[in-house]
Formats: C-alpha cells, sequence, structure tokens
C-alpha cells in the first residue's frame, strides 16, 4: 500500500468507493494535454472513483495526494506529454507500485498496420484497443484538445490502420477569440438556430454546426477507404455536444480511452 498521502487534495472528484479497503486494485491514468485523469479498476471493469488534475498542475505532491487510500496492485499510465509520464512513472515507482507506460511496443490486445509505429500516440492506441476483439471496421472520434480519428479493422480481432488528427473544437474557439479584437470567448452550446442573433449566437453556429461539418468530411473520405461501413464511436469532452445531432456517431462513452488503457494494462500486468 503506498504511503499516506498529504492533506491537500486536487480539484475532483466522483464518491470515494464502497468496496473493501482491502481489495486489490489496478490504478489507471490518461494523462492528456489538459486534464489528467485516475480512475481505478478491478480485473476487468472501472471502479467507482475518479480523480482529475489539471496537467500543468502535476507533480510528485499533486500525483500523491490524488491516489486512492487503498492498495494498489498495480497501474497504468497513458501519457502523450513526456515529461508529464516521466513524474508519473517515477512517482509511483518510489511508492512502489508496479507501473507499466502504455506505447507501440506494449501488448496489445490489437495488431499494428502502421509504418512508423512509433508515431502513434499511446491515447489513441488505448481508444482503438477499447474495441477489441472487433466484428466490424470501426471509427474512434476523440474529442479532445486535438480531434483524432482512428480506424481499426476487424481483420485478426483488430489491426490499427492509421487516422487524422484535426484541431480541437476548444482550440478553434479559444484561437478565434485570441486573434480578433472584437469577437469574445463563448461557451460551448447548441446554438437555437443557424442564423445567428449576436455575436456569440453567430460565433456557437460557427462552432458547432460548423464542426459537425468538418467531422461528417472527414469521416465520409475514411469511409471510401473501407471495405465495410464501420462503426463510429466517439469520446473526449466535447463528444457529446457534437455527437447530439450526428446520427453516425453509434456510441458516446465517455470512459472509452481508460477502458483501453484498463485493457492494456491487464495484458502488460
Amino acid at each position: 500500500m503506498h504511503q499516506k498521502r498529504p492533506g491537500n487534495r486536487p480539484l475532483f472528484l466522483c464518491p470515494l468507493p464502497t468496496f473493501p479497503y482491502f481489495l486489490s486494485i489496478h490504478l489507471l491514468i490518461d494523462n492528456s494535454n489538459t486534464r489528467t485523469k485516475f480512475a481505478v479498476a478491478d480485473d476487468d471493469r472501472i471502479l467507482d472513483w475518479r480523480a482529475v488534475i489539471p496537467t500543468a498542475e502535476l507533480s510528485r505532491e499533486t500525483v500523491v495526494a490524488a491516489l486512492p487510500e487503498f492498495i494498489l496492485e498495480q497501474a497504468t499510465i497513458c501519457s502523450v506529454v513526456p515529461l508529464k509520464a516521466e513524474l508519473l512513472e517515477a512517482t509511483l515507482n518510489e511508492l512502489g507500485i508496479a507501473t507499466h507506460v502504455v506505447s507501440y511496443q506494449s501488448r496489445l490486445p490489437i495488431s499494428i498496420d502502421y509504418p512508423k509505429p512509433a508515431q502513434i500516440g499511446p491515447d489513441r492506441l488505448a481508444n482503438a484497443a477499447a474495441l477489441a476483439p472487433l466484428q466490424q471496421s470501426a471509427i474512434v472520434i476523440d474529442f479532445g484538445t486535438a480531434v483524432t480519428f482512428d480506424v481499426v479493422s476487424a481483420t485478426h480481432g483488430g489491426t490499427y490502420l492509421g487516422g487524422v488528427i484535426a484541431p480541437g473544437l476548444g482550440a478553434l474557439r479559444d484561437d478565434l477569440h485570441q486573434r480578433t479584437a472584437l469577437l469574445p470567448r463563448i461557451d460551448l452550446n447548441e446554438p437555437p438556430s443557424a442564423i445567428g442573433k449576436s455575436t456569440e449566437h453567430a460565433m456557437q453556429v460557427g462552432a458547432v454546426i460548423g464542426y459537425r461539418g468538418l467531422i461528417r468530411e472527414i469521416l465520409k473520405a475514411l469511409t471510401t477507404e473501407l471495405p465495410e461501413t464501420p462503426q463510429i464511436h466517439a469520446t473526449g469532452g466535447d463528444a457529446a455536444l457534437i455527437a447530439s445531432k450526428m446520427p453516425e456517431i453509434a456510441q458516446v462513452n465517455a470512459h472509452l480511452t481508460l477502458e483501453g488503457i484498463l485493457k492494456i494494462g491487464l495484458l502488460n500486468a
């Protein structure tokens, strides 16, 4: 069991778990550019405990404060921020927690058909792994700081083929505000109509409805290169908003990346 955490706590949280204190638990860490999510799981499911720390605020102290007060048998880190991955791994190792960092060299529940697999983001591998074993081709759209599309064929139970990277919805909104003198920073909500009746309303139309157009065009191009119609999955902070009027998206799963991290972690325990 790791050492007792200090009294300070990070920004959080979901309720503390109700399962037994002595239960051996797998720690999952999704370290993205904006936020770092901590979750716990048993052998096959994510349990009801989560913590979130802004990635810029990660330190040994905030990591220790975020850890749950029950036995951690192992940890799996999925990171797109190399320096923070090093910090996380060093902190967990110091606490005596066996740790695996996801990469293309990890044992995966899918195969990879990609010329330079070292260039594939660990989060993208986790998203693809979450769908294994596949019954049909699939595309995972992750609405984060960037929006990524990852294509997985059903061959051999799942083969990662590649994908697309585009600016995230929040990045486009913030860039418009920062680069113009009169346009405000807006909240991302569904606009009440396509004809904007205020500056904020007009910007919401461009952001939300316009962004759906970008997503549809990329999906259309990807689908034409697959031998069968893929099933579309979405995850990430803006997934629910954009998918709400996109019937092309079969499922929105806020925990898809964590589920993939768990699958990879179990294979590399």
